[in-house]
């Protein structure tokens, strides 16, 4: 099975997130995206942290009814800071995937991509996908990779966030299921 990685904080997740999972699969072939959300990202300030357990069900809600996709909580469960070098090699060892894995970054992650640990070995050790998420061009990376040809979507978790502090609609945005969690447990509000 050719399986991708697909980590963030989904804090929450939202369409765009689905969507470019599912580009992925349509597009290189991958069999199954793996959806692994972060314990606490090292590159990325949480502003609002609603606590990885909501994280996490919101994600598993999010990608019900989705073939090809599952979560995995690695990251949770290992608990610290998230390095996708150390994801990537329980990946490895769990999944025994075909070929290399796959490791989607968005083209916003790029220009940092040196200063993540170990990077020269995650390059070597997976597939780099780089996917569209604020411009349409290429964003170079000096490592091999893939460019994903995906429709770049204007959504961000941040937006979503900030539409619910102010009580603006988020339908459309996340997912049906998702909403309901996220008003049944008074997030981001």
């Amino acid at each position: 099975m050719r399986l991708a990685i697909l980590g963030g904080t989904f804090n929450p997740v939202h369409v765009g997130h689905l969507f470019l999972a599912e580009e992925t699969l349509a597009l290189l072939g991958y069999d199954r995206i793996l959806f692994v959300p972060a314990s606490v990202p090292v590159h990325k300030m949480m502003e609002i942290e609603v606590g990885a357990r909501h994280r996490l069900r919101m994600l598993q809600l999010a990608v019900t009814g989705y073939r090809g996709f599952r979560v995995d909580d690695c990251e949770l469960e290992r608990g610290g800071d998230s390095y996708a070098i150390d994801t990537l090699l329980d990946v490895l060892e769990r999944y025994r995937p075909e070929g290399r894995p796959g490791l989607i970054i968005g083209d916003d992650l790029v220009e940092g991509f040196t200063s993540w640990r170990q990077a020269s070995r995650l390059a070597e050790l997976a597939e780099l996908i780089v996917a569209h998420r604020n411009s349409a061009e290429r964003v170079p990376l000096e490592y091999p990779c893939r460019y994903l040809v995906n429709t770049l979507l204007p959504v961000s978790s941040s937006e979503i966030r900030r539409r619910l502090a102010c009580g603006r609609s988020v339908r459309n945005l996340v997912p049906e299921r998702v909403l309901r969690y996220i008003r049944r447990h008074g997030l981001y509000v």
